[in-house]
């Protein structure tokens, strides 16, 4: 194995450097089958068996890695996210509540016509909508692929907006005074294109969640979305009483 070298002539603790280092290795899609070993990290770092505890005891600390008494530490999963069923939800604030990071590549953001879009929103057909389309990033790790339309008479001040880290439906109420309350969902387990995997980096042959939402406001429609979620990071939970119940529409396609 080909030693590593620290800096051990400025003031950065070598723990530190160390950690710094796995974490610029994991980032780039090292240890993927393995995380090596203390004796490992040792050999390979030429440091003491006390800076790499140090490294790992911080890496520990942060979620980053598991490592239990007796057993080599392991990469810890990324956390999934949780969504409750019968409720109009937020994806942004739903993954700041797993306690990771929102952030947003946007790959479109524009004014356009969609004929079939704008009949699902009991639009003219060339009425103008503003399309928005963003890879969601929870935390480090692409979550989801987002495509959303919305009639550009209500959507417009939008334009203004910097999506990079921020929630749609906040900005379309702030913004535009627009506020949904009621929608309708279709939710079904799809194999991702190879292209979509490839964004998504999806384990091979992983499904994802795909998700076509209609959102109202006041009872008339205004948005559709659709939303490619990664089926390993993301889970939905339903609650129901006897006293309330609850209520899931199945439909079988044709």
């Amino acid at each position: 194995m080909a030693r590593r070298t620290l800096d051990r002539v400025g003031t950065e603790p070598l723990w530190r450097q160390l950690q710094r280092e796995l974490l610029t290795r994991l980032e780039a899609g090292e240890f993927t089958e393995l995380f090596p070993g203390e004796l490992a990290l040792v050999e390979e770092y030429g440091v003491s068996r006390h800076t790499v505890r140090q490294a790992l005891r911080q890496l520990r600390s942060d979620g980053v890695i598991i490592a239990e008494r007796g057993r080599q530490p392991r990469v810890a999963p990324a956390p999934e996210i949780q969504q409750p069923m019968g409720a109009l939800y937020s994806l942004f604030a739903s993954v700041e509540a797993a306690g990771l990071a929102q952030n947003s590549i946007v790959r479109a953001f524009d004014t356009r016509a969609d004929a079939l879009i704008a009949e699902r929103l009991k639009l003219e057909a060339s009425t103008p909508l503003v399309y928005l389309e963003r890879l969601r990033l929870a935390g480090e790790e692409p979550l989801a692929l987002d495509r959303v339309w919305l009639p550009a008479a209500l959507a417009k001040p939008l334009l203004d907006a910097d999506f990079t880290h921020t929630s749609l439906y906040n900005e379309l109420a702030t913004r535009a005074g627009v506020r949904l309350d009621a929608g309708e969902e279709e939710i079904h387990a799809v194999q991702p294109t190879p292209a979509e995997r490839a964004q998504l980096r999806c384990p091979a042959e992983e499904a994802a969640f795909s998700i076509n939402r209609l959102g109202y406001t006041q009872g008339k429609p205004v948005e559709w979305r659709h939303t490619l979620v990664r089926g390993d990071r993301y889970a939905l939970t339903a609650r129901f009483s006897a006293a309330t119940g609850y209520q899931l529409i199945q439909r079988l396609d044709e």
